[in-house]
């Protein structure tokens, strides 16, 4: 099968097609992480984004049951330079091929991904498409349409992955309720472990029904595109803030910053990976995290919100993450529950469970 990858500055690579006979449409954005990959794409906030991966063989454990962030591949296509045809691992189930046909997902694979991923870095992210078919391609018309779909600040992504109903998951623990923008299973599962009570409630949630459940707090998760166009999301959190201890990852840490009164901005290309380095300013130490965002919060912006900086990035120093000088709030722009990626900021869960309890 053919395949075309096209990007809005007239790139055109042309390779092998993997996956679903499909026309798709997002951001190209690279991730650089060695592993995790099947966790990457089923996770909600590459929505609207075309993955592509720099490490050079994807597939070679295969797809199995427990590594799932959601209930599919919510990335719009995939970009390889080589997808393993025979994986070779005990939980192996089925080959990244069939794991996107399986989920009408389109790739390409015999790309030159050092190459794009170096344009990327220095042009920053970029609009393209994906196209397999076994027919001939028409590039040229590829691009046209490329260029011609909306930029993603112009979507609302979190509308398109939130749950649709209310899900309750019983604990013995405190009661929490997590506001899902787009939330990693892992989220929940890191919760669950703690023993707390969870309620999952769609995004677009009112902070009336949310206090109405009466938790003990609130986490506010990950999720797509540009928080802005969560603005029902900036409203429910900014009236939670004065009400209940909460806890925001990544889309969740923008948005409680938007919802004080801070500002965010879009990135060059993004922090997508599992070797992200942070530092936690208060204690010294030095994290290796993963991460998945286009957006950050502008710290300067943050002067005068009650909030402090509590983390930066240590390769763009950009804010990583928030602490209210008085009210029981923070927030991390990057992933504690990791998956995949490096497990170093899995305390912060428990220090979300320490407030509740406090």
């Amino acid at each position: 099968m053919k395949a075309t990858l096209v990007l809005e500055d007239g790139t055109i690579v042309e390779g092998v097609g993997i996956g679903a006979e499909k026309e798709v449409y997002g951001e190209v954005v690279f991730n650089t992480s060695m592993s995790g990959y099947q966790e990457a794409l089923t996770d909600p906030s590459y929505k609207g984004q075309i993955l592509m991966f720099t490490y050079p063989m994807i597939g070679n454990y295969g797809i199995n049951r427990s590594d799932f962030e959601s209930d599919g591949i919510k990335a719009e296509g995939l970009v390889v330079r080589e997808a393993c045809p025979a994986p070779s691992h005990r939980a192996a189930g089925k080959t990244i091929d069939s794991f996107l046909k399986e989920h009408d997902t389109p790739g390409i694979a015999e790309v030159d991904t050092r190459a794009l991923t170096i344009k990327i870095r220095k042009y920053g992210t970029m609009k393209g498409a994906l196209k397999t078919s076994r027919e001939s391609i028409d590039a040229e018309a590829l691009l046209e349409r490329a260029k011609s779909q909306p930029d993603i600040s112009e979507l609302d992504l979190v509308a398109d992955v939130t749950t649709k109903e209310i899900k309750h998951y019983e604990g013995p623990g405190e009661k929490v309720v997590l506001l899902d923008c787009g939330m990693k299973l892992s989220i929940l599962r890191s919760l669950l472990k703690r023993d707390l009570d969870v309620t999952v409630v769609p995004a677009a949630t009112k902070a009336e029904d949310i206090l109405a459940l009466e938790p003990r707090g609130i986490v506010v998760s990950n999720g797509p595109g540009d928080p802005l166009k969560a603005d029902y999301a900036i409203k429910t959190v900014r009236k939670l803030v004065e009400e209940k201890p909460v806890f925001g990852i990544c889309l969740g840490h923008q948005i409680l910053a938007l919802a004080c009164g801070g500002k965010t901005f879009k990135l060059k290309f993004g922090h997508r990976g599992a070797n992200q380095p942070v530092k936690d300013l208060e204690m010294g130490r030095v994290y290796i995290t993963s991460q998945n965002h286009g957006f950050a919060v502008d710290a300067e912006s943050l002067r005068g919100t009650g909030f402090r900086l509590s983390h930066i990035n240590l390769n763009d120093n950009t804010a990583e993450g928030l602490r209210h000088e008085e009210l029981p709030v923070f927030s991390v722009q990057y992933h504690p529950e990791a998956s995949p990626g490096p497990r170093d900021s899995d305390y912060l869960f428990d220090e979300f469970v320490r407030i509740l309890r406090g």
